[in-house]
Formats: C-alpha cells, structure tokens, sequence
C-alpha cells in the first residue's frame, strides 16, 4: 500500500471544483495520504521533502500539512535568483480564501475523504476552500521543503485589491457562501439583528461640530497640502473641522500645517506629547479630543475627496441608514488624479445581511470610512497600530452595529513610491496577513461566547 498518492491538476481536474474532490476521493486507493499539487507547476522537490511532510503529519496527527518553500526568478540578465518564501500558520481566524498554503498540500486520506463526503453544495471556484476550512487539525512546517517557479512578480500594492476585482464577483459570491456556512458549522455566525445608537448620538448638540475630519500624518509635505484642502474645500449645511494629528513630522509638513491653520481655524494642527503613537494612536487622540465633532471621517494624508459634497453625503448616509461605521466607494488613481487599475473599488461584496459575517474573509471593508464617535469610544476605539487598525474596529463595530455603504466615488486613492504598501517584502506581508488573521481569531471567539450568551439566556 503506498503511503503518499499524488493528485496533480490537468485540463481534466479541477481541486477547486467539488465535483472533481470527489472524483479524486473515488479514485483514491489505500493510501494513507493524499498529496496535492494545488496549481499544477513544476515542483522541484527537497531532499527526503515527502518523507519530511508524512513524519510530521504521522507525529502531530494532523489532517493537513503545508510548509514553506523557495521560488526561482530569471532575472534580467538571464540569471535565477533563488528567493525564500516562507508561510504563516493556519489559525482559526484565518478565514481569507486567498490564505497561502504554497503549491503542495498533504491531506490524510480519511480526514480528506470524509471532508468531501460532507459537502452537500457544488461549487466551481471554491472546493479546495470549503475542504480546508473543515479540517480540524492544520499543521505549518516551517522548512522549505521545495521550489517554485515564480509568476506574480507584481508589488504588493498592485496585488491587494485583486479580491475586489469586478471579474471575480462570481468567485466571490461562492467563496461568501462558503464562509458563511463555516461560521455557522463553528458558532460564530451572527443573525442580522443589530443595537441601536447610544442616546447620545442622537442629538448634534453634544458636540462642537456636527462632523470632524481626521487626517493622521508623519512627513507627508509632498501631499499633505492636498488633502487637507480637499477637506476644508467640503461645502456642508452644518458645523465641521479638520483634525491633523501630526505625529512629530520633520519633513516640512509640519509647517505647511501651520500655514494652512493660520488662515482658517477649521483645521485643528494637533501634536502628540506622546512620541509612541501608531496611525491607530492617532486615531485615539483625535476621536477624544474636544473639538471632534459627532461624526469622525477618514482622510489619509496623501488622499483626496472626490468631491465638495463627501461630508454632507456621508452625514445623511449616517441619518438614513441608522448606522454606527458608513463606509464609502474610493477610485485608484495615480498621484495627478488619473484613474489607474483596478479602478473603483466599492466593495460590492457587502451586504446588510450578511456583511457583518462576510467582514471576516475580506482583509478590508473600503473607504472612506466614517464612525459615530459615542459607539467608537464605546467600542474602546482602535489598536494603536500602524496596520489594521481600521479593520480591527471594523469587525468590532460590526459585531453588535449596523455599518452602512455608499456605492457613489467619495474618495480618491492615489497610488504612489511614497505609500506604506506600495512594494512590502514576504516578511511586511506575512506580518500584516497575521495580523489580521489573529484579529479575526480574536472577533470569532468573541462572537462564539455572544451567541452562547444569548442561547443561556433563551433557555
């Protein structure tokens, strides 16, 4: 009886369709593992590789396997270079359908077999992702254990949005179903029933100002300017300002700041005693300030509004939709305002029903983003971090509050060298992609005791 069977995809099978999972479990003999080659490249094997993979398989009693491995880039001059791409581990919160489990995936026979015996839905795009989000024990060896050929060679910046990418909706609506049904299957799903605002909320005279910009900065002087303009620039039937957290810039964005305040006293020029402070810190000090009006609206400094009505738009999106997160539609464009691929991003994937749970497979929810101050200082504001943070209160909110859309272009992206994610290493990105998988972890135990609550409480 062979202990490995390899299973490698052709014109023929399909791993992402279920039809053919279980053509392979039919097809299987005795083995007790099944190797699959997820894509079909070339896969130039380590030394004893297999016999690596199966020993930790056999000792941890896992159900799945996957482990780090290297890719081989022709450079210029016709050279391969040999990079290192290591991984990160599965856990439970890693609900991404774009989770990188490499090129070569190990499942126990049994484990796989029953996994596709329970699938009761056909799925074209996302098998392999319902099979892996039932199996109960995923084991990452962090060795590199083979080698690649390299084909993406895009930065990370061009990558990120490939999610949202208008000719993936239909892969995107089965991936959502999918996910759904998991949450479901684990405890974490959560019932389109949402809290009502504090009472605090309802009335504007609580506040200084009916809605207050927040534009967190550090040596932005080339963009700055514009952005902060694009916001005093906003025509609005009601009281607004401008809050700059300047996070002890030394580029001259400072003084561009104080240029601007000097002649209009709508733009609040604030500066940390703190020298600590992430993008999320920031955040913090301006929703706690006691200038910040009801409403707090997001504005990265090298940002845009797409036009003078964003605020007012954004207002009555909150009044209307009886929210306590709105969340807008934004446009990449290039740094002079020219529309660049993908284009607009407006997050079709949501839905007032089923938004909230969805929340947890996307790795962002959009832009503009705009909170009613009494829930996000309820809800203990943002991670004082410089990556997530938005998406961390994001999930929060969501878990008990509406959060609301406008499908309209609010917001220009502008695509530059000078962005944060503009061209990450591996490292940056298997950091940030743990990140937030530990931030969903953390939302669905969250979400798990809230539904046992309220199950004791039914009793």
């Amino acid at each position: 009886m062979p202990d490995i069977e390899h299973v490698v995809p052709d014109r023929d099978i399909n791993p992402n369709r279920t039809a053919d999972l279980r053509r392979i479990a039919g097809d299987l003999h005795n083995s007790e593992y099944l190797l699959i080659h997820t894509d079909g490249r070339h896969i130039d094997m380590g030394l004893f590789a297999e016999e690596r993979m199966l020993s930790v398989a056999r000792d941890t009693g896992a159900d799945m396997v996957y482990s780090d491995y290297r890719e081989t880039r022709t450079e210029g001059d016709g050279s391969v270079k040999r990079l290192d791409h290591p991984l990160i581990d599965c856990q439970r919160g890693a609900l991404r359908d774009d989770f990188d489990f490499g090129h070569l995936i190990l499942f126990r026979t049994s484990s796989f077999r029953a996994a596709v015996g329970e699938m009761a839905e056909e799925y074209e795009f996302g098998a392999m992702y319902d099979l892996r989000l039932r199996m109960k024990k995923i084991v990452h060896v962090n060795e590199f254990l083979y080698t690649v050929s390299e084909t993406d060679l895009r930065k990370s910046g061009e990558r990120q949005f490939d999610y949202v990418d208008p000719k993936n909706r239909a892969v995107q609506i089965e991936m959502e179903k999918i996910c759904t049904e998991h949450l479901k299957r684990t405890g974490a799903y959560l019932a389109p029933e949402f809290k009502g605002l504090p009472p605090e909320s309802r009335s504007d005279g609580n506040f200084p100002v009916t809605a207050s910009v927040i534009i967190p900065v550090r040596n932005r002087a080339r963009t700055v300017g514009d952005a902060v303009k694009s916001a005093l620039g906003q025509v609005c039937g009601f009281g607004f300002n401008v809050l700059v957290v300047d996070n002890h810039s030394t580029d001259g964005t400072s003084e561009i700041l104080d240029g601007i305040a000097a002649s209009d006293s709508r733009l609040v020029h604030i500066i940390p005693e703190r020298t600590d402070l992430g993008i999320g810190g920031c955040w913090n000090m301006a929703i706690h300030h006691p200038l910040c009006g009801k409403f707090a609206v997001q504005l990265d400094s090298d940002d845009m509004y797409a036009s003078e009505d964003v605020l007012e738009r954004v207002v009555e999106g909150f009044r209307l939709q009886d929210c306590a997160m709105l969340v807008g539609t934004y446009m990449i464009t290039n740094f002079d305002l020219n529309p660049i691929l993908p284009g607009i991003i407006d997050h079709r994937e949501w839905t007032p029903e089923n938004g909230h749970n969805n929340a947890l497979r996307i790795n962002g929810l959009g832009a503009p983003r705009a909170f009613c101050v009494p829930v996000l200082r309820k809800v203990g504001g943002f991670p004082d971090t410089c990556y997530g943070e938005d998406y961390a209160v994001g999930l929060r909110i969501s878990r008990e509050y509406r959060i609301g859309r406008i499908y309209d272009i609010l917001y220009f992206c502008r695509r530059w060298e000078g962005n944060s994610d503009a061209a990450l290493d591996i490292a940056r990105i298997n950091t940030n992609n743990l990140y937030k998988d530990r931030l969903r972890t953390w939302e669905m135990e969250a979400r798990t005791a809230l539904n046992l609550k309220h199950t004791e409480k039914s009793r």
